[in-house]
């Protein structure tokens, strides 16, 4: 049977631990938690059943490998410390009999991307970026059709533009805007990802170095490789949507409990085909899986046996190409989801009501300081 193995990681390492090892991490204080799991071997999670390909009914079967670091861990350890888990946890994956090799969250960027992990395996590795862009955009423009705003009229915004993620979201991004705000950290970079994106469209496009920008934005796009959230409340326009890509959130929890008048959505969440079981949870509902771990499934499901996603270089190419095969085997978006919760038609609605009434409250703000 055609198969393959994702590797996960804690992100928060209480609650992470508690989804594997319920009565010890319950036990446990987090910061003996985050510093026993430096020595933990990598660990076999789960088997995955189920998966059936829409378009030729072949089932496969897959495994999850928990890397036991932290993305703080894997940004303060030595790079060759954290490599030799996350390869450790590849010969893992292989012994199980794995033909293609997932890397998930901060495993998919740790130094060069994957190609260094993926010289010490015997299988084909990829991040899963490809498919993580394709969805990331797909949901943002999704979003703003049911929040009412036009892309074509609307201003975008990617922050983390310079990134390997980032970069090509703003190029697809900027197809279906008016104008684009590329954030990042480094203005000659963001030149250009500028570059890239007047070739390629007509959007007008503006560089920034702080998120004070976001303010013009009625979609933004989010995908640094930051440890803390770096988007706060009143750094977003009323009525905007906002794309969280990244994990750990770029999007602070504060935003969604002081701006009912904003819609924020987990990108990278797909539906994938077939009766599929986890057996595990990993806090998505039943069936549903991040896009990252949908293009290593789907690149079993096409026999597809060789690394594709790699390195910090990611092409349009190849992104539109995955987007299309995960279609034909049928993954899709379903539904928005925002830290950890379903997102209802109806909650969209009062949404739409909160931003309408908080443009009307500062027009007339406005009208009654020039009227002093």
């Amino acid at each position: 049977m055609d198969n393959f193995a994702f590797i996960i990681h804690p992100v928060n390492p209480k609650r992470d631990a508690q989804r594997k090892f319920p009565v010890l991490a319950k036990l446990l204080p987090e910061p003996a938690i985050d510093f026993l799991s430096r020595y933990f071997p990598p660990l076999y999670i789960s088997h995955i059943t189920g998966i059936t390909s829409l378009a030729t009914g072949k089932e496969i079967e897959g495994w999850f490998i928990a890397c036991p670091f932290t993305p703080r861990q894997m940004v303060s350890l030595p790079a060759e410390t954290v490599y030799k888990k996350i390869i450790a946890a590849g010969k893992l994956a292989q012994e199980l009999g794995a033909k293609i090799l997932g890397l998930g969250g901060f495993t998919s960027v740790v130094g060069d991307a994957g190609i260094t992990i993926s010289k010490h395996l015997d299988i084909p590795v990829t991040t899963g970026d490809s498919y993580t862009i394709a969805v990331a955009v797909d949901a943002t423009l999704k979003a703003a059709q049911q929040m009412r705003v036009d892309p074509a009229t609307a201003t975008g915004a990617v922050v983390g533009a310079t990134g390997s993620i980032g970069r090509v979201c703003a190029q697809l991004l900027a197809r279906h805007v008016r104008k684009i705000v590329l954030i990042g950290r480094n203005l000659e970079s963001l030149r250009q990802v500028q570059t890239l994106i007047e070739a390629q469209s007509g959007a007008e496009v503006q560089l920034s170095t702080t998120m004070q920008d976001l303010q013009q934005a009625e979609l933004v796009l989010t995908v640094t490789n930051a440890i803390e959230a770096v988007i706060e409340p009143q750094h977003l326009k009323s009525g905007a949507v906002v794309c969280d890509v990244a994990r750990p959130r770029d999007v602070s929890r504060r935003v969604v409990e002081e701006r009912d008048d904003i819609l924020v959505i987990e990108g990278g969440m797909v539906k994938v085909p077939g009766p599929v079981n986890f057996n595990f949870d990993f806090g998505f509902p039943p069936g549903m899986a991040f896009a990252c771990m949908a293009e290593t499934i789907t690149l079993a499901l096409e026999g597809c046996y060789q690394s594709y996603t790699l390195g910090k270089e990611i092409s349009l190419e190849q992104v539109e190409t995955m987007g299309a095969v995960a279609a034909k085997h049928g993954f899709r978006i379903s539904g928005f989801r925002s830290f950890e919760l379903a997102i209802t038609d109806e909650k969209i609605d009062q949404i739409i009501q909160n931003a309408h009434q908080q443009r009307l409250m500062q027009k007339q703000a406005h009208l009654n300081w020039a009227n002093l």
